[in-house]
This record gives structure tokens, C-alpha cells and sequence, in this order.
């Protein structure tokens, strides 16, 4: 049964690239006005080789003696000499040509017997072309034009940047353009159900107008990164349905003083002639950060760019019909100016997602991927807390290169297991040699943290147990936890402690002598007990006490530091973490 054929493509819109699929690309006016001068160049140089390779008629070639001979026997009834090469041309009483070549000058002998034998023999010395001629002087005089040419129009284009410093990088996305929507971003139901009002103020604003509700002019998305904010500020302008302006908190810093100011002007004045948009600040910590913090706080550069994005925001001229969102991890050094109601009214935090949102995640990312029956994707969720969107998306895709490198057709669950394996503790290192006294060591260090991880009543089960070096580590006991945990209890820190002391304690046992094997252990046990003590409040000799400043140092907060406790408290604390330390190895 016949078919028919395809539809033709359509013709190319206008403002759009004139692309030829059966050839290069048409040039445009522009492209012409930039070629005039090396196509007319060509062009001189074309016709000048024209002229100089057109073909002469056709002569039979003779010696001069011979020439010489044919005269005196009368053959030759007409001919012509060059005076400059010495190129004659001579015909014969039967039309015949011929050419030969002679020398300069000719003898006066030569001469008389060609004048008394020939009747009609010229003697010429031909003038060069007009071409020919003219050519060596247009040359350099080309050139020189072709130079000042290419250093104006290099002058215009420097010209040219300098006067658009000032106009902003956005990159804006159309309403027509296929865009992101809520069904791309998986899992973060809570998060998207606060942002609706949002895409429902720009669908329709005369519904909030009524009733003389304000909807937020700004939105702040706070998270850890990896966490998708750019993903969801996408989706937002996806749902909407409106413009879309998107920018970096870099693109307003430049060298020139004023720029930032500039490019901010610039953007709001492009939002405001689209009617409604969203403008979408990506990292705006880069340019928000307190003003006069001290160290770290910036200079008049990026405070004139944070004065003049304050006044946009919500200044003498109103913003009616543009959304702001911003999307930073660093929501603690932004300046309170810009926080305020009015501004960016409301601050959405997008965390680490939680069990449930990993399983969609990790869904969302085998898409397209050839996945085999035996993966669990609730067990990968499992074993994967505190992992972000990114980091999932990066774990599937290594498991897809372990199965590639492997040669297998499809991702199995042992691929997942080393894509983990590998991000969480670092590539195995086959080719590490180890002695047989080593590798009985490290099985029963890493026995102990099994045997007390299994006995314990308030530890995680036990997953995987493993002394083949990977990373860093020699050996490795991995617990998988249950269920998501957000607090902590002193139980359950407590056996914690133990697990960790369990591979220490049992070196001890076996051998009567402790390595090096748990210097990590000991590092971990000792920064939370450390915890437990200065911000828990979980030791009975300190009491329900906390110190230890969360301030970043760049901020100058925690620079110049000092201890809010005294000596004797700072031994009691030192005291309390020993003793913890102590009851727990007993243990």
C-alpha cells in the first residue's frame, strides 16, 4: 500500500537563521557588506589572470636558421619581430604560420635579407596593457584600504561593546518555547504546593486584584545545592506561562564602576515592557550580602548594585506584574534590606529530600535508561540519605558507565551498588597490595563494628561488610537505615559510640595491640561526643548548656572568636567528653 509522502518543511520565519539543508548558509546583507571588498579584490585579480592566460592562435615553431632559409628561398610572404624579446611570427605563400625566436637585436645582415626577400614584415615593440600596468599600483593601494577598513570596523565593534557594558545578561525564555513544568520535578510536593499561588497571581492577577490581595513581588528559594531551585524557578515560569529572565548573580559584577547598577536597571526595564514576567537570580548571595559586615562584605561596587536592585524591588516606581525569584545556599549572609516584606516576602526552603522523594527521583532519572527487573528502588533510596537531586542523577549515571564497562545489556542492582559504593567512599583500589597480617587485622576490626552493630539495639541493620580497600578506607561496615531519622536520640548516639569503638576493641582483644586502623573512628567518635557535650546538652555535669558559634568566618563573626565559658568550665567540658568516650568503649 503506498504512502504518502511527508509534508515539506516549512519556510524559515523571518528573524530567524536562513539555514540550507542541501548547502552552507546564505549569506545575509551583512554577511555581503562584510565580503564587498575581498570579492571585488578577487574579482581585479580574476580578470587580470583572464587576460594573461587567454590562448594565442596556433604557430608551428621553427629555428631562427631555418626561418633564416625559408626568407631567402622566398617562402615567406609576411611576418612580424618583437623588439623586446626577439618573438617572430612569420606566414608562408600557403597560409601556413609559423613563430621562432631570434635574437635581440638582429643582425643588420638579417635585417637586409628579410626586407629584400619579404614584402610585408613589421618590426614591434608592443606597449604593456591598461591592466597590466595599472595592477602593481592597485595592489598596495587595496591593501592600505582593506587595513584602515578592518581597524574601523574593529574600532566600532570596541565602541560597540563599551556602550552595551551597561545592558543586561539576562537570557529570556518565551511563553512559546516548550518549557519546564511541575510534572519534570519530582518528588517535593510541599514545596510546590507553596509556589502555586504564585503561577496562579500570573495566570490570573484580576482574581487577587479584587479582592485587594497583594501576592509576594519576590520568592526566596533556600536549599543545600543539588537540590533542583533552578529546576522548580523553571517550572514556575513553565506553569505560568509568561516570560522568563534569567540571570546570575556574576553577570552585574564588572570592572567599571556603575555597571552592576547599570545591568539592573536594564533588567527590570526588559521585565516591565514583557508586562508579566518572572526574573530569576541565580546564586543572589553573590551580590546581596550584608553591607558593612566587616570582612568580606564587600565593597561600593556591589553595594551600588544591591541599592539599586532594593529600589527596583519595591521603591518610588512599582513593579506591578514581575515576580522575583532568587535561589541561594547561603541565605545567612543575605543583607536584612533585602529580606523584608515587600521585598522578598517569603523564603521557601527546598531541603534534601526525603525518602519518599528520593524513590521519584531516582524514577525520573532511570527514564531512558535500560534498567533490570532486580533493581529495588526503594532499597537505593534507602541507602541513600542526604543525597540531593544531582547526586542521585550522578549515581545512576555511574551506575549506567559500571554496566557499560562491564558489557552487560542493562543495569542491575550490583551496578548500583558500586555507583554507591563509589560515590560515598571512592573508587576501589584493586592493585593495593596488602599482607596477609594486614588483611587479618582489617577482617577483625571490621568484624567488631558488625558483631556490635548486630547485638545493639538501637543500631541501624547491617548492610554490607567489605575489606577490599576503596577511597580512603581499608574496610568498610555499612548500615542501612530504616526509616528517616530527624532527631537523634541519646540511646541511639550512645550506640553509636559503641559500633564505632566496636573495630578498635576488637584489635584489642585479638591481638593484645592497637594500630592505626582506627584513627577515623576515633576522629568521628570524638567530634560527637564533642556535640554532645557543648551543644546537646546531654552530659548530667554540664547541664543543659550549648556553646560554640554556627557563624562563618568570612563574615568576621567568628574571626576574632573568644570562648564564652571559663577555664575551669572548659575542663569540665573536656572531662565530660573523655568520660563518654571511655563508658562507651567499656561497653
Amino acid at each position: 500500500m503506498a504512502q504518502n509522502p511527508p509534508p515539506p518543511p516549512p519556510p524559515p520565519q523571518r528573524g530567524e537563521n536562513n539555514k540550507n539543508p542541501l548547502g552552507p548558509k546564505i549569506p545575509t546583507g551583512q554577511a555581503w557588506s562584510r565580503y564587498a571588498v575581498w570579492i571585488l579584490l578577487g574579482a581585479v585579480v580574476a580578470a587580470f589572470m583572464v587576460t594573461s592566460l587567454i590562448p594565442n592562435e596556433s604557430r608551428d615553431s621553427i629555428s631562427y636558421p631555418d626561418f633564416l632559409s625559408r626568407t631567402q628561398e622566398g617562402q615567406i610572404t609576411a611576418g612580424s619581430y618583437d623588439n623586446t624579446n626577439g618573438h617572430i611570427k612569420a606566414t608562408d605563400i600557403n597560409g601556413v604560420k609559423y613563430t621562432s625566436n631570434g635574437p635581440t637585436p638582429l643582425p643588420d645582415a638579417d635585417v637586409a635579407t628579410i626586407n629584400s626577400n619579404i614584402e610585408k614584415f613589421e618590426y614591434k615593440t608592443p606597449q604593456a596593457g591598461f591592466l597590466t600596468s595599472i595592477l602593481p599600483l592597485l595592489l598596495p593601494v587595496a591593501l592600505l584600504v582593506l587595513f584602515f577598513w578592518w581597524m574601523q570596523r574593529r574600532a566600532q565593534g570596541q565602541m560597540g561593546s563599551v556602550m552595551s557594558i551597561g545592558r543586561s545578561k539576562a537570557k529570556t525564555y518565551s511563553s512559546e518555547r516548550p518549557g519546564t513544568t511541575f510534572d519534570d520535578v519530582a518528588g517535593y510536593e510541599g514545596v510546590k504546593s507553596e509556589i502555586t499561588e504564585i503561577v496562579d497571581f500570573l495566570k490570573t492577577p484580576d482574581r487577587f486584584a479584587a479582592i485587594g490581595a497583594r501576592v509576594p513581588k519576590g520568592v526566596l528559594l533556600v536549599g543545600p545545592p543539588g537540590t533542583g531551585k533552578t529546576l522548580i524557578a523553571k517550572a514556575v515560569a513553565g506553569e505560568a506561562g509568561v516570560p522568563f529572565l534569567s540571570v546570575t548573580g556574576s553577570d552585574f559584577m564588572e570592572m567599571f564602576v556603575g555597571v552592576g547598577a547599570s545591568r539592573v536597571r536594564d533588567l527590570f526595564d526588559s521585565a516591565r515592557k514583557m508586562g508579566r514576567a518572572i526574573i530569576f537570580i541565580d546564586e543572589i548571595d553573590s551580590i546581596g550580602r550584608k553591607r558593612g559586615a566587616g570582612l568580606g562584605g564587600g565593597h561600593d561596587e556591589r553595594e551600588q548594585t544591591l541599592n539599586q536592585m532594593l529600589s527596583e524591588m519595591d521603591g518610588f516606581e512599582g513593579s506591578e506584574g514581575i515576580v522575583m525569584l532568587g535561589a541561594t545556599n547561603r541565605p545567612d549572609i543575605l543583607d536584612p534590606a533585602l529580606l523584608r516584606p515587600g521585598r522578598f516576602d517569603r523564603q521557601i526552603v527546598v531541603p534534601l529530600p526525603e525518602l519518599a522523594d528520593r524513590v521519584a527521583i531516582l524514577n525520573v532519572h532511570m527514564i531512558g535508561k535500560r534498567v533490570a527487573d532486580d533493581v529495588d528502588v526503594s532499597l537505593i533510596a534507602r541507602g541513600t540519605p542526604g543525597m540531593s537531586g544531582a547526586d542521585l542523577a550522578n549515581l545512576i549515571n555511574e551506575a549506567a558507565l559500571y554496566a557499560v564497562r562491564e558489557g552487560a545489556d542493562e543495569i542491575f542492582q550490583r551496578h548500583i551498588e558500586q555507583a554507591r559504593d563509589r560515590v560515598l567512599m571512592g573508587q576501589r583500589r584493586d592493585t593495593m597490595v596488602l599482607s596477609d597480617k594486614e588483611k587479618e587485622a582489617i577482617a577483625y576490626h571490621e568484624a567488631g563494628h558488625a558483631v556490635c552493630a548486630a547485638v545493639l539495639e538501637n543500631t541501624d541493620p547491617l548492610h554490607k561488610v567489605t575489606i577490599i580497600p576503596s577511597g580512603m578506607a581499608l574496610g568498610v561496615t555499612m548500615q542501612l537505615p530504616e526509616e528517616e531519622r530527624h532527631i537523634y536520640r541519646e540511646d541511639y548516639i550512645q550506640d553509636r559510640l559503641v559500633v564505632m569503638f566496636g573495630g578498635r576493641t576488637a584489635e584489642e582483644l585479638v591481638f593484645e595491640c592497637v594500630s592505626t586502623g582506627a584513627s577515623n573512628d576515633l576522629v568521628q567518635a570524638t567530634a560527637l561526643a564533642r556535640s554532645m557535650v557543648r551543644e546537646w546538652g546531654m552530659s548530667e555535669e554540664i547541664g543543659p548548656m550549648a556553646w560554640g558559634s554556627q557563624n562563618q568566618v568570612f563574615l568576621g563573626d567568628d574571626l576574632m572568636h573568644t570562648r564564652d565559658y571559663s577555664d575551669t568550665t572548659a575542663g569540665q567540658i573536656d572531662a565530660e567528653i573523655e568520660r563518654i568516650l571511655r563508658e562507651q568503649q567499656n561497653r
